[in-house]
This record gives C-alpha cells, structure tokens and sequence, in this order.
C-alpha cells in the first residue's frame, strides 16, 4: 500500500440495469490517497475531516455515480464491508464506507457525547458534502443501521433510500431506553446496561482483543440450549464476553487472517470509543422526541437473519409504524448477526436490487 496519489481503475458510470453489461468499458483515473490494493481491494483509502473528526474512508466506484454510504456496526470497522464494496461499485455505485468515529483509522473522542446520534448521522451528512452530493442511499448494519435509520428522520433532504441489515426500523419508545431494559432484566445480565459503565467493558475486552473478537464473531449467534440462554443472563460479576461461548473453530466466512485484521486494529484502538457508542441510548432517545420528519417516506429495506440474537429484543413487527414509504423485509434463514460476512451473496444481490429500483439519481 502506497502513500500519495494512485492510479486506479474504475468503470464509467452506467445505470445500473446496464452495469454489467458494460463492464468492460473502463478509464483511468487519479484519485489521491492509498491505492486499492489494501485491505479492501479495488477501494483506495484516505482520510475525511468531516463534522469536528477525522474519519478514514474506503471509497470505490466512478466518481459520477450516485452516492452510497455503509455505515458498519459494533464492533466492527469499514473492513466489515469487504464483500459489498466490490459489488455495489462494479454496479456503477459510488461506495463511500468509513471507520466510523470511535473505530479503526477515524478519530475517537474523549467526550461520551461526542457519539450521540446526531454527531453519527452528521459524519455521514459530512461524508456527503466532502463529495459534493446532494443526495444518497445509506446502509447500515448493527449500530450502523440504527445511524441509518435516523439519518431519513434527521436529514430527510439528504437522503434517498436507507436499508438496514440485522435492526430493523423501531418505533421511539415510551420511556427511556437504559430504565425500559432494567425493568425487563431486573437483576439479570444484560449487555448493554453492562456496557453502559465506562471503563468495565472496556477493560474486559481490551484485555485479550483476541479473544473478545475470536467470540464475538465466532460465537454470537442464537443461543444453542436454554443452559446457554440461562448463562447469557444469568446474575453475577462475569462479563460479556466471559459469557460468550468459545467456538471450536472459526466460522467458514472468516478467515483466520481476517480475525486477525480485527484484532490488530482493536489492539490498537481499544473499545471504549466503540462502547461510547452505547452509552448514549437515552441522550439519543431525547434528541429523536424532536426529529426534523417523524417518519421515514424514502424506499427501506430491512435484512435480517433468524439465527441473529438481536432480534430476540428487537422486534421487527412495527416496523410499518416508522417507515411509512416503500419497504421490504428480508430473512436470511440461518443467518446469525453478521449477515454482511456470513451471507455476502444474498445481502449483496437484495443490495443490488433495491438500489436500482430506489433510483434517486
């Protein structure tokens, strides 16, 4: 990987019903910044200064096609999307995917409220301005989606279409988020209150990164057995990660070199930029009473998998109550939560077809 500028080849801009088509038409062009050989192939890598941060982003694709932005969840980074990035580009797409703030390349702030939603949704909006866009689709998985979702709500002249992939669209609720979960779980375990202290959390997993991603990757999913459910939730000081089972191997989608591109990175970084994240359910349930739409009338798209545990406590039944316009629900059977990498082919072939028919260009 090379600094300064490089050459890299991208395909003229075509729609996308003919993308495939005309392949094999393609220019040269210079784009500063890191050349597409690294650990995205075909995305050359450089560094946004956008709404007070700094953020590393991963961009492919012609430079006149519509926008499209993929905002990766927890714990996760830009890398997440590896396998779209290629797809969606190849398509006439320009892909715009960043660390986002807390994560891998990108600026991680002190200030907890440095992560609230409308400074997430305001590095996308950044994003879009750096560019000199008007208007773009975005996905997000995870958090991401969560930041995907309130984008239309926050921004509703800035975006065009949004899908989210393993949280769906969710009604604001009645009472603050982090009191709602410590009446449903009382004294049992439940990740996201753990995660709501700063320094616990944190600790824990910065202590083995290996290990906490080794488990997160490779062991989230469905709990297998109600024993298995019983120790996710049970009472006591053992922390999430402790609760997560260790797999016996590495999931087929995972590699153990792209395990080890996680782990370096957040050897690096640590996670409390990426736990700050949580720690603003409730400041973020006061800031989405006020929305500048109350509903979402763009084209939406929700991909989610049975296999995925999130979905256990995210519902996906009121959806329709929040995403008023087109919108289609897609389940990957015997999916787990990391659709992106776990099912590539079917998240990138749903991708593909509802960006083509939202045509907002």
């Amino acid at each position: 990987m090379t600094e300064g500028v490089a050459r890299a080849s991208v395909r003229v801009w075509f729609p996308p019903h003919c993308a495939w088509q005309c392949a094999s038409l393609s220019l040269v062009t210079t784009i500063s910044g890191r050349s597409g050989s690294g650990p995205v192939p075909g995305a050359v890598e450089r560094t946004v200064a956008v709404n007070g941060v700094q953020l590393r982003v991963f961009e492919a694709g012609p430079a006149n096609g519509p926008v499209v932005l993929l905002a990766h969840g927890f714990p996760e980074l830009a890398y997440s999307w590896r396998h779209q990035i290629p797809a969606l580009a190849a398509a006439g797409f320009r892909v715009l995917a960043p660390d986002q703030r807390g994560y891998g390349g990108s600026s991680r702030p002190d200030d907890v409220d440095a992560y609230d939603i409308t400074a997430l949704s305001g590095d996308l909006i950044g994003l879009l301005d750096d560019v000199g866009a008007d208007r773009a689709a975005v996905v997000g998985h995870d958090w991401g989606a969560v930041v995907a979702w309130s984008s239309p709500l926050l921004h509703p002249d800035r975006i065009a279409a949004v899908a989210g992939l393993s949280v769906p669209p969710v009604p604001r609720p009645l009472t603050p988020p982090t009191e709602a979960f410590r009446r449903i779980f009382g004294d049992n375990f439940f990740y996201i209150l753990y995660f709501q202290q700063p320094g616990i959390a944190d600790a824990e997993m910065a202590a083995d990164p290996g290990r906490a991603m080794r488990r997160m990757l490779g062991g989230m999913r469905a709990p297998a057995d109600d024993a298995a459910a019983a120790r996710m939730l049970a009472p006591g000081t053992a922390g999430f990660i402790d609760r997560l089972p260790e797999p016996g191997q590495l999931p087929d989608w995972l590699s153990p070199e792209e395990l080890g591109h996680y782990v370096a990175e957040f050897s690096r970084t640590g996670f409390t930029g990426a736990l700050n994240w949580y720690r603003n359910f409730d400041r973020n349930w006061r800031i989405m009473a006020q929305p500048v739409t109350a509903t979402i009338s763009v084209p939406a798209l929700f991909i989610g998998g049975t296999d995925d545990p999130v979905l256990n406590f995210t519902k996906i039944d009121r959806a329709r109550e929040v995403a008023v316009g087109p919108y289609r629900q897609v389940m990957l059977t015997g999916a787990g939560h990391w659709i992106t990498q776990e099912r590539p082919a079917e998240v990138n072939a749903e991708l593909l077809g509802f960006l083509t028919e939202s045509r907002w260009w």
